[in-house]
This record gives C-alpha cells, sequence and structure tokens, in this order.
C-alpha cells in the first residue's frame, strides 16, 4: 500500500493531480485549495492518508479479525467506484468535495463549515451533511476510514495539535453514532504541519482548518 502524503510537490505534478468534485458546480477540476497550494513554494501538499502505511494495515488487520470480509483485487476498483458515485450525489452543494486518488476516497470538510470558530463543536447545520457521510460510510463497510483533522498556522503549535485532535475526535464520534464501526476508525489530529494553500493570506488559512476523512479498500496480503 503507497503511502498517500506527498510533500514538497512539484507545480507540474499539482497541475495533472487529483481529480476533485466542485461541491457547488458539479464540474470535475482542481479544486481551491490545490489551486492556492501553488502559490507559495514549498507548502505540503496533501492528498489522502495522514497517519501512513502501518496504521492503515494494523487497522485493516483488525478489520478482518473481526470478520469483515477483504476485497478481492479485481472486485476493488468497482467497489470504490461505487462508493464515490453515492458519496457524489449525497455531497453535491454541501461545501464537502471528493477527491479521488487511485482506490483512496478523500472528503474535505471545510472548518468554516463543519464547526464554529476556535471550536471543535458541530455546527448543527452540518448534521444532515454528516448523516449523508455516515449513510453511505456504513453501507461500504469494506472500507477503512480515516478521520484527520488540520488547523491553519494561527496559535501555537501546541493548541493547534489539540484543536485539531479534537475536531477528527468530534467527527468520528458522531460516524460511530450513526453506525459505522469503532474498529474501522483511525482518528488523528496533524495540526498545523499539513497545510494545502498559504497560511499567508485569508483564503489560504481558511483552506486549510478542515477535517479530512479518507476511505481506504480493505484488502487482505
Amino acid at each position: 500500500m503507497k503511502n498517500r502524503i506527498l510533500l514538497t510537490v512539484g507545480l507540474a505534478m499539482l497541475a495533472t493531480g487529483c481529480e476533485t468534485l466542485d461541491p457547488y458546480t458539479g464540474e470535475s477540476g482542481m479544486s481551491q485549495s490545490s489551486k492556492g497550494a501553488l502559490i507559495g513554494a514549498g507548502i505540503g501538499i496533501v492528498a489522502g492518508l495522514a497517519s501512513g502505511d502501518d496504521a492503515v494495515d494494523r487497522r485493516q488487520r483488525a478489520m478482518i479479525g473481526a470478520g469483515i470480509g477483504a476485497l478481492a483485487g479485481g472486485s476493488v476498483g468497482y467497489y470504490m467506484d461505487k462508493q464515490e458515485a453515492e458519496l457524489r450525489a449525497e455531497l453535491q452543494g454541501t461545501g464537502v468535495s471528493v477527491t479521488r486518488d487511485g482506490d483512496h476516497i478523500t472528503l474535505n470538510m471545510p472548518g468554516n463549515v463543519t464547526f464554529a470558530t476556535d471550536s471543535s463543536d458541530l455546527n448543527p447545520a452540518f448534521f444532515d451533511v454528516l448523516r449523508s457521510v455516515g449513510k453511505v460510510v456504513k453501507e461500504f463497510d469494506q472500507t477503512v476510514v480515516e478521520v484527520a483533522g488540520h488547523t491553519d498556522s494561527t496559535g501555537t503549535d501546541a493548541y493547534n495539535q489539540g484543536l485539531s485532535e479534537r475536531r477528527a475526535s468530534t467527527v468520528a464520534q458522531y460516524l460511530q453514532s450513526r453506525g459505522v464501526a469503532d474498529v474501522r476508525m483511525i482518528t488523528i489530529g496533524m495540526g498545523e504541519s499539513m497545510p494545502i494553500a498559504d497560511n499567508g493570506t485569508a483564503a489560504g488559512r481558511q483552506a486549510n482548518r478542515r477535517v479530512e476523512l479518507t476511505l481506504v479498500p480493505l484488502t487482505q496480503g
């Protein structure tokens, strides 16, 4: 399994990178956060998993031990295609983007949509969106679910780390309350360490304040 963290990606690679559905127009193309990352040199570009291979491998072994069957090689792509299609249908117009990178699917939940400012309490208006996410994720139960919290660079490293962890935990707990099994979940806070845009601008800081949900197919071997 390949690590999906891509650091200091060249401009050419970024320009031809992951396809993203615009949550408002329904058109595919480069996400606004990816465009923002083109502005500043040396910014780490995040695509998918933050936790790394080992955490996913451990979670997959736990799922298989719990009796959740692994996907066969030829069926993985089709399974993730179906899950992606349902997520796009459910989330169009919500402010949550759906990005596909190989057999990984990442949902980017902007902090200004999901949480009140400087808070880990979910915005009540976002409950319907998370219910939709939970419905699809519960249905497609042969996936590992990583919930990663991210912040901008405002404030201390320690404060941002804690806030990112609390926000990731809040989203994970809500998904569990909707029937997503705990054995499938990885929760991680990345603080300000993985910006996707320039923290020197208000728009960039807003893009960096996010929770990313990454779905990885359960495979064996």
